[in-house]
């Protein structure tokens, strides 16, 4: 057993050489109490034990009193063998109190039909039927070494937040003839993000492979996913192909920056290129799956790196310490991306629109309040792809959502492929843990030697009183 505040993967690594039945890792309750450092520590070493193949069993738990209490008691008979002498140790092995760990669950299994689900929505432009699209993606599944403990509040709560924040807007400036565009939007929350965007791969061969008619097949302007973008003072937008100039993603990419210029001068903005690796098992971005199928995306982000361990940690939790989702940065965020997102689309920047202008405000502004809500209901449970079903009350809560801004609202499914499957999800992600008090097995062989004795000592006085007592009748006899 180890707390987080004392764990280290030099720790670790000694627990599985000396084969220890199990591995209990101890949470605080609040993450508010931990030091930046320890915080930090723990998101680089996340990594490594996810990648280490072992045959431990290693459990993740919230600490409280009794767990505390079990915590304690081991470690204070650790500390008295440590300074005792080989006596006192031996003595202290026969006697002392431990406690065995037992679970309650079964043997873990492949779960064989589990559903990713992801939902779409759009916004029909104004005019015909040939209008340009603007697709906006963002994945709604958190990441972590313990699927049950995976909040995911900025990787990548904040992304959804700021795709229902984009699809109210609009949705009110489109019920408008007089502000509906001539452009068609395209919203969609995807499932298995963190599963190299098993979802979305699904979502686009269902549109461009398996139908005749699909927003995604003929005039699509670009995709813009939307991944992490609660805190920090920098703006990243992630490209595998730098757009050319005189295209609509060229100008998207002038209107970020100078919506960020002339409102927002103190974040710092810039592109970030990064071709496509075939070779790699996991793609880094989102945008890759649509750039793999020629359709012009980026990703913006507060993270200049994929590698970035936020991404897929157990410590991205809505918090007053780590790496907590700022209100402020998320609602600035928020503005950036939609200010420029409607120079694009109303062709303001053309029509002599200055910069400096804001558009979005008065009864037009973002509800940071609302944002702040949607944060709070999305991070204050586990969005694991393995624990989030078609069924669970999160997707039917989401699609709700959806559907009160957005027209055509409707699930997508994907599922591994039983041959060769892309991913596999195990059950028994969460288990009850009981601990018992126990004397060692060698007590039980002092306690019996003991016992031996007793017995033994008895038998011999009986006999020995037997004894006496004939040899006295004998003397009387004579």
């Amino acid at each position: 057993m180890m707390r987080l505040m004392d764990f280290s993967y030099e720790q670790y690594q000694k627990a599985l050489r000396q084969s220890a039945g199990a591995v209990v890792i101890i949470l605080p309750q609040s993450m508010a109490s931990v030091p930046q450092d320890v915080i930090r520590q723990f998101m680089e070493i996340e990594p490594e034990m996810l990648a280490m193949e072992t045959i431990v069993p290693v459990y993740f738990a919230k600490e409280d009193d009794e767990l505390l209490s079990i915590y304690e008691q081991t470690q204070a008979a650790s500390a008295s063998q440590g300074s005792a002498s080989a006596a006192e140790v031996l003595l202290h092995t026969a006697t002392a109190n431990g406690f065995q760990m037992v679970t309650s669950g079964a043997q873990s299994k492949a779960v064989n039909d589990w559903l990713i689900t992801s939902i779409e929505g759009r916004l029909t432009g104004l005019g015909g039927e040939d209008l340009p699209t603007i697709v906006l993606v963002a994945h709604y599944d958190s990441f972590g070494v313990a699927p049950w403990l995976s909040h995911g509040a900025d990787s990548n709560g904040s992304g959804v937040a700021v795709l229902l924040e984009l699809a109210r807007l609009f949705s009110r400036l489109y019920t408008y003839k007089r502000t509906h565009a001539a452009y068609n939007l395209l919203f969609f929350a995807s499932g298995g993000g963190k599963f190299n965007y098993q979802g979305t791969k699904r979502w686009l061969e269902d549109n461009l492979d398996h139908t005749d008619f699909s927003l995604l097949q003929d005039n699509v302007a670009f995709v813009l996913c939307l991944d992490t973008l609660g805190r920090g003072n920098s703006l990243h937008l992630h490209v595998s192909k730098p757009p050319k100039d005189g295209t609509l993603q060229h100008t998207f990419l002038k209107e970020l920056e100078q919506v960020v210029a002339h409102h927002f001068p103190e974040v710092r903005f810039s592109m970030v290129h990064k071709k496509i690796n075939l070779a790699e098992d996991m793609l880094a971005w989102e945008h890759e799956r649509f750039a793999i199928r020629r359709l012009p995306a980026f990703t913006v982000s507060h993270l200049e790196s994929h590698r970035d361990g936020l991404r897929n940690s157990i410590m991205d939790v809505r918090s007053a310490a780590g790496p907590r989702v700022n209100p402020q940065i998320l609602t600035r965020n928020t503005r950036i991306i939609v200010e420029a997102l409607t120079r694009v689309i109303y062709n303001l920047t053309e029509k002599g629109v200055p910069a400096d202008l804001q558009i979005f405000t008065e009864h037009m502004q973002i509800q940071q309040e609302q944002m702040e809500s949607v944060m709070d209901w999305l991070s204050s449970q586990p969005r694991a792809a393995q624990l989030v079903d078609k069924d669970s009350t999160f997707i039917n809560t989401l699609e709700y959502y959806m559907s009160r801004y957005l027209k055509d609202v409707k699930q997508h499914y994907v599922k591994a492929d039983k041959r060769d499957p892309e991913f596999v999800f195990y059950d028994q992600l969460k288990q009850v843990m009981n601990a018992y008090r126990v004397k060692p097995a060698i007590f039980d062989l002092l306690l019996a030697l003991c016992i031996a004795a007793y017995l033994g000592v008895a038998y011999i006085a009986v006999q020995l009183h037997q004894s006496i007592t004939c040899v006295k009748r004998n003397d009387n006899l004579h």
